[in-house]
C-alpha cells in the first residue's frame, strides 16, 4: 500500500496522541514554605487569592462591657478616670475634667472600688445568644467571612482558656461563646476569624489604690501594678500576651487573625516575626494559607508584604497594589452596644465598600450585639439592606479586581488614622470602577439626579465599549461616547436603591 506523505503525517499524529493518552504527567512535589522568624523568610509570604476574592466581613464587638449600655467603646477604661482623660500612648493627662463615664459607673452601679469591672462580668451572660441565627443573618448580609473579637482591652477571653481564670466558660455566659460563634461561621460555610486586642490591655486600666484596680488581687484582669503610660513589661509579654495569642491559634485554628494598636509598638518587637512565623506555619501544618490583619499607626511592626494591612475607620485615596482592609462600625460612635448609638446608613456603608474595592480593599464592617446575646433591629435591617444590594450588584464586588484607575468625581479622600468622619459625603458624580470577567463595572456611589450619567474617563481614548446594562434593571441602556467622555441616558423607569452599578462590556 502506497503511503502519502499526508496519509503518513495523520498515522504519525494519531500514534503520537495515543502515546500521550497513556503516558501518566510526573508527579512534582512541591515543597511547603516553612516561616522563619526573620524578614527574609516572611518576605515569602503572599496574601491568599481566597481572602483577595472576599470584600465583605462583618466585624463584632461583644463583651461585659455591653452590660453598662453607655460609654461602651472603652468604658472599663473611661469608668475609673476620675482624674482626667489620659492619652493611651503617653499616659498624659489631656483633659483633667473626670470622664462622664466615672460618675455614670458610680450612680448605676456603686463605687468603683466595691464595684468595679469585674462586677460587671456575671451581668454578661448571653442567655439569648443563638450563634445559628447570627451567621444565618451575617450570610444573608452577603459578607463572606467574620472576625468575632477574641479578647479586648478588658483583657476577659470570650474563649475558654487555660491561661486566665476570666474567661466565659469560668464566669459571665458559663459558655464558650466563642467556639460555639466560630464552629457555626465554618458549619455555614464562611471564613472564620478572632481579633485579639489584649496588647493595649496591660495600660488600659486606671490603677489606683482605691479602685480595684489597684489590689493586686486583680493584676491577672487589671495587669500587674505600674503607673497607666509605662513600657509595657516583658515578663507580662512572655506569661501573659504570648501564651494566651498562642491559645487563640491553637484551639481555634483562626484563617484571619486580626491584631489592634499597641501590638504596633517597640516593645512587641521581639514577638512580630515570632507571631506571624508561628502563625503562617501553624496554617501550612492543616493545609490552609492563613492571614495576619495588623496596623502600622505609631510604629511599623510588619514590612509591607509580610502581612495584610489594616486601617481603623480610615481609607486610602488611591490604588493599593497590596490588598487591604478598612474596619469600621455601623456606630458612628460605638464598637460596642450603646443606647446612644448613633448609626450610619446602608447607603453610606454600601458607597464605602465600592470606593474601598475599587482601591483593592475589603470592608470589615463592625456590629455590637447587646449583653443579652441579641442584635438590635436597627443594626439587622442595616445588614439585611446591604445584603439586598449585593444581590443584585454583587458580580461587581465578589472576586472582582481593581482597574486602571479607581475612579472619579469630585470628593476626595483624607488620609491618616481615624479620619472617615473628615471625609464629606459622596455625590452622584463620583464613580468607582472594578473589572472582572472582562467587563468593567461603573459605579455610580450615589444614585443618579440629573438626566445624563457623565463619566470622562470613559473616553473612546481609553475604552471601546460595545454595550451597557444597569444591574438590577431590564431595560435598555441608551450611551453616546465620544473622544472625552462616556454620557449614559438616564432610564426614567429605574428604581433603584443605592449605588447604581453599569457593566460595561
Amino acid at each position: 500500500m502506497k503511503i502519502t506523505f499526508h496519509k503518513l503525517a495523520i498515522l504519525l499524529l494519531f500514534t503520537s496522541l495515543l502515546a500521550c493518552k497513556e503516558t501518566k504527567p510526573e508527579k512534582v512535589e512541591i515543597k511547603a514554605v516553612t516561616y522563619e522568624e526573620n524578614w527574609e523568610s516572611l518576605e515569602q509570604y503572599k496574601i491568599p487569592q481566597w481572602m483577595k476574592d472576599v470584600k465583605f466581613g462583618i466585624f463584632i464587638h461583644w463583651g461585659p462591657n455591653s452590660v453598662a449600655e453607655l460609654h461602651t467603646d472603652w468604658y472599663p477604661r473611661w469608668m475609673y478616670l476620675d482624674d482626667g482623660i489620659i492619652n493611651p500612648q503617653t499616659g498624659e493627662v489631656i483633659n483633667k475634667k473626670p470622664h462622664p463615664a466615672f460618675a455614670y459607673h458610680k450612680e448605676k452601679f456603686g463605687d468603683q472600688k466595691d464595684f468595679g469591672y469585674k462586677d460587671l462580668i456575671p451581668k454578661f451572660k448571653m442567655e439569648k445568644f443563638n450563634p445559628e441565627e447570627w451567621v444565618s443573618l451575617f450570610k444573608e448580609a452577603g459578607a463572606q467571612y467574620v472576625v468575632p473579637v477574641a479578647e479586648h482591652h478588658d483583657g476577659f477571653a470570650l474563649y475558654e482558656s487555660s491561661i486566665t481564670k476570666w474567661n466565659a466558660v469560668n464566669m459571665g455566659p458559663k459558655r464558650d461563646v466563642f467556639k460555639d460563634l466560630t464552629d457555626e461561621i465554618k458549619k455555614q460555610g464562611l471564613i472564620s476569624g478572632a481579633s485579639s486586642h489584649l496588647a493595649f490591655n496591660y495600660n488600659f486600666f486606671n490603677q489606683k489604690e482605691y479602685f480595684d484596680t489597684g489590689n493586686p488581687k486583680y493584676a491577672d484582669l487589671y495587669a500587674p501594678p505600674h503607673q497607666m503610660g509605662d513600657s509595657v513589661n516583658a515578663d507580662w509579654l512572655a506569661k501573659t500576651w504570648w501564651p494566651r495569642t498562642k491559645e487563640i491559634i491553637d484551639k481555634y485554628q483562626p484563617d484571619i487573625l486580626w491584631f489592634d494598636f499597641y501590638l504596633d509598638r517597640p516593645e512587641f518587637a521581639p514577638y512580630h516575626k515570632k507571631l506571624a512565623a508561628y502563625y503562617y506555619n501553624s496554617g501550612k501544618k492543616r493545609g490552609k494559607e492563613v492571614v495576619l490583619q495588623t496596623k502600622n499607626y505609631k510604629y511599623e511592626s510588619y514590612p509591607a508584604g509580610t502581612h495584610m494591612l489594616d486601617l481603623e475607620r480610615s481609607k486610602l485615596d488611591s490604588i493599593r497594589t497590596e490588598y487591604w482592609q478598612t474596619d469600621t462600625s455601623i456606630g458612628k460612635n460605638s464598637w460596642y452596644y450603646a443606647e446612644n448609638w448613633i448609626p450610619k446608613q446602608p447607603g453610606e456603608l454600601i458607597a464605602d465598600l465600592v470606593d474601598i474595592v475599587s482601591k483593592n480593599g475589603c470592608l470589615l464592617l463592625n456590629i455590637g450585639p447587646k449583653y443579652d446575646g441579641t442584635i438590635p433591629e436597627d443594626q439587622q435591617k442595616t445588614l439585611l439592606e446591604i445584603g439586598k444590594w449585593l444581590k443584585v450588584n454583587g458580580e461587581a464586588i465578589y472576586g472582582s479586581k481593581y482597574w486602571k484607575t479607581f475612579g472619579e468625581g469630585p470628593t476626595k479622600t483624607n488620609l491618616g488614622h481615624l479620619s472617615e468622619d473628615k471625609n464629606e459625603k459622596f455625590t452622584a458624580e463620583d464613580i468607582r470602577f472594578t473589572q472582572k470577567d472582562g467587563n468593567i463595572y461603573a459605579i455610580a456611589l450615589v444614585p443618579p439626579t440629573n438626566a445624563n450619567i457623565i463619566i470622562n474617563y470613559l473616553n473612546t481614548s481609553n475604552i471601546s465599549i460595545k454595550s451597557i446594562e444597569l444591574l438590577g434593571y431590564k431595560g435598555e441602556i441608551k450611551f453616546k461616547q465620544t473622544d472625552n467622555k462616556l454620557i449614559i441616558e438616564k432610564p426614567k423607569d429605574a428604581s433603584l436603591n443605592y449605588s447604581w452599578v453599569f457593566k460595561i462590556n
